[in-house]
């Protein structure tokens, strides 16, 4: 069937003054924003009220909506209006089946869910598995059928095209594609209605628009708003387009000189975040735009805060063009004139919505980085008994931070919701590479005796602290670490830096195994846990081994039929006693140790246990391996046998095992590490073992040569945690030299 005829513009907004709640919405003034930017005027197009879905999205839906049924029943669109179409399709039921296919973040499928239920068909609405309940509540309350896709708005968006397809259904997306063009087309043209009732609104003030801010997402808008300022009306006026940190297809495509699609990450500003333009927007935006801006979550957050202080309801997608602007205020761009004449118009694209506060990504401060991160909640999901959050909200916080400063980064996730994050600030080559490898896992929060979460400064023994778990163990060094990192942003570096944000070294180590299967190597690294200054260039590895005693179940009161295996295993712990005494001793790490971690036997009081699993944890040194440790309790298990009638027994099995770590305290990198701290502290640090394990040892073993290096503090996994503050920024400068020397 041919393509239906493009009605006029005016047209367009003919048929939306036919929808059930259609008037023109508010055009704000901000005289004091005007006079503070010294500017001449600055209005936001306040679309909350826009049809009473508080969202701009609804003009172009509903037209596309209209357009596409009207095309499947070949009704001309120009001889019909919504109450008519709503009539013949009821009329129709029986012989034509309607059903429209749409994905989206939010307020695109309310908007085409609205439609459906107006002309009378069922629509499918597919959304992204993070979209909040509260708007998964909303597209329902429509009528529409919801369908959570695991993955993000591109994922979403292919299984709605697939299921329209298997089921002949209409697929009423914003988003082109080749071969798809059509509708998204139409949607469009839909918000051309949203710019000329701008145009007339400004005329009663005898004011033209110069700059018109508008957020971008797949384009569909943002396409709409450089249609109408280059080519319908005002080719003078300058487009401004704004995208999340975090989600920044255009602003990216710009960059390479072509479309390309972006991972995205979580974002409070989600209608926004998009990885892929649509194929039809490319061509208008880069043409026509004259900023692309990116923003972050916090700026967002702030600038709705300060929209719903002048009365204008917003949501995060509507709030990012208030903070575009004040983006090309303070970076002063020179692209965009904002001179005393300049007449501003933000969208500000939906009405007020819940969403989590964001964290400020904007600080380069080591000791307000502190706060931040021990403020955000990523205790070891698997570590212990109490559940923990994991790391996938400080791990957003990460990217969003590098994103906010063009930081290449990279998100490592093997497990689901356990991810990692590498940033890395590529150098001009030739130059020696370095790791700064931190954990931002902490173990648990039930053990903590007040706030957990606090991030707040305090003052112990005269000295100033950040409080919190995790702020000495190891948020500090991780701050510290991203500060530091800055240093190759901003000047010419030879080497590449590595910021490795790792998950889980607080349990089994996911997070740089990880990293390191991936294949980021260096030629050395620096891990900031907290040696209180001290330059660790050793610490023992440890080695978890599971043994089962065997008994004989019975009833407590038939002893002639019941092995006790409880009371086996206390034979075999004087034995073990007795081994623990003999343990080797290495010249830097001292004695191995060992430690019974873990005993379970029995069922019930009343019953002989017929098993008794014992869980034995080894802190070692560089002579002792899993092997030989096994080979050691098989002979223990053994001698204990021919001691005690009717001892039985499994056979040891390793459940978890790392090697130590010994760089010797000549090697160069630790030489040139001391010196570099001795420049910033003014003494020489301790060159020193540490007596619990972390994950230098891994690096070490893909040889990496590692040292550990970081703050002061006390309350490692106590029931009170703090860091030193002037400790942090000592460390923070130490690195930072490192960086600038050793990588020169």
């Amino acid at each position: 069937m041919a393509s239906p005829t493009r009605r006029p513009i005016s047209a367009i907004r003919s048929f939306h003054t036919s929808l059930p709640g259609y008037a023109q919405t508010p055009l704000v003034a901000l005289p004091d924003l005007a006079q503070q930017l010294g500017v001449k005027a600055v209005y936001v197009k306040d679309e909350s009220k826009r049809c009473g879905l508080r969202s701009f999205k609804i003009l172009g839906a509903s037209w596309g909506c209209f357009r596409a049924v009207c095309a499947h029943l070949k009704i001309e669109p120009a001889s019909t209006n919504i109450t008519d179409l709503r009539e013949y399709v009821r009329d129709q039921n029986e012989q034509v089946q309607i059903y429209l296919y749409t994905a989206t973040e939010g307020n695109h499928g309310r908007a085409v869910g609205y439609m459906a239920a107006l002309i009378g068909v069922q629509a499918h609405v597919f959304v992204p598995e993070g979209m909040n309940a509260h708007t998964r509540k909303l597209i329902e309350n429509d009528g529409a059928q919801l369908h959570v896709v695991q993955g993000d708005y591109d994922i979403a968006v292919g299984q709605a095209a697939a299921a329209a397809a298997t089921h002949g259904g209409l697929l009423v997306q914003d988003t082109a594609w080749d071969g798809y063009e059509e509708i998204p087309s139409w949607i469009v043209d839909g918000y051309s209605t949203l710019m000329e009732e701008i145009d007339e609104q400004l005329g009663k003030e005898g004011l033209h628009p110069s700059v018109v801010i508008t957020p971008v997402g797949v384009g569909s808008l943002a396409s709409a708003v450089a249609k109408h300022c280059k080519w319908r009306r005002h080719s003078h006026v300058q487009v401004v387009a704004v995208e999340p940190d975090t989600g920044a297809c255009f602003y990216k495509s710009l960059l390479a000189g072509r479309s390309v699609t972006v991972k995205t990450t979580s974002s409070i500003m989600n209608g926004s975040c998009c990885g892929t333009l649509s194929s039809t927007a490319w061509d208008i935006l880069r043409q026509s735009v004259d900023a692309s801006v990116t923003v972050s979550d916090y700026e967002s957050h702030r600038a709705v805060q300060y929209l719903e202080s002048h009365a204008i309801s917003a949501g995060p997608c509507g709030g990012s063009t208030l903070a575009a602007l004040r983006h090309l205020v303070e970076t002063q761009q020179d692209r965009v004139e904002l001179n005393k004449d300049a007449v501003i118009v933000i969208l500000s694209t939906e009405g007020s919505r819940p969403y989590p506060k964001p964290f400020d990504t904007s600080t380069d401060d080591p000791v307000t980085l502190t706060q931040i991160l021990t403020q955000i909640d990523s205790s070891n999901a698997t570590l212990s008994v109490a559940e923990g959050a994991g790391e996938a909200q400080i791990a957003d916080y990460l990217a969003a931070w590098f994103e906010h400063r063009g930081i290449e980064n990279h998100r490592i996730e093997t497990v689901h919701s356990r991810p990692s994050v590498v940033g890395i600030v590529r150098g001009t080559g030739g130059g020696k590479s370095l790791m700064l490898n931190g954990h931002i896992d902490t173990v648990s929060l039930s053990s903590y005796e007040k706030d957990p979460l606090s991030g707040a400064l305090a003052n112990k023994n005269n000295r100033s602290v950040v409080l919190g778990r995790g702020s000495l163990d190891m948020k500090s060094g991780v701050a510290a670490m991203l500060s530091a990192a800055l240093v190759a942003k901003y000047i010419s570096l030879r080497g590449d830096i590595i910021i490795a944000a790792v998950a889980d070294e607080e349990d089994a180590s996911k997070g740089t195994i990880d990293v390191i299967e991936a294949g980021w190597r260096a030629d050395a690294a620096v891990i900031p846990e907290p040696t209180q200054h001290e330059l660790v260039c050793s610490h023992k590895g440890f080695v978890w081994i599971e043994i089962d005693i065997i008994g004989t179940a019975s009833h407590g009161s038939m002893p002639s039929l019941g092995v006790d295996s409880i009371m086996h295993t206390g034979a075999f712990l004087t034995q073990l006693e007795a081994y623990q005494q003999k343990l080797p001793t290495d010249d830097l790490l001292g004695q191995a140790s060992l430690h019974c971690g873990l005993i379970n036997g029995g069922e019930e009081a009343s019953s002989y246990p017929a098993k008794t699993t014992l869980t034995i944890e080894f802190r070692t040194i560089p002579s002792q391996s899993p092997q030989t440790l096994v080979t050691d309790m098989l002979a223990l298990l053994q001698t204990t046998a021919s001691l005690r009638q009717g001892f039985q027994f499994s056979q040891p099995r390793v459940t978890l095992s790392r090697l130590p770590m010994k760089i010797p305290s000549t090697h160069p990198f630790v030489q040139k590490v001391a010196d570099t701290a001795k420049s910033i502290i003014g003494a020489s640090p301790k060159v020193a073992s540490m007596p619990f394990w972390c994950d230098a040892a891994l690096l070490s073993e893909v040889g990496i040569p590692c040292v550990v290096f970081g703050p002061k503090g006390e309350g490692l996994h106590a029931k009170e945690e703090y860091v030193d503050v002037e400790s942090i920024k000592q460390v923070d400068s130490v690195l930072a030299k490192l960086v600038q020397d050793y990588c020169q």
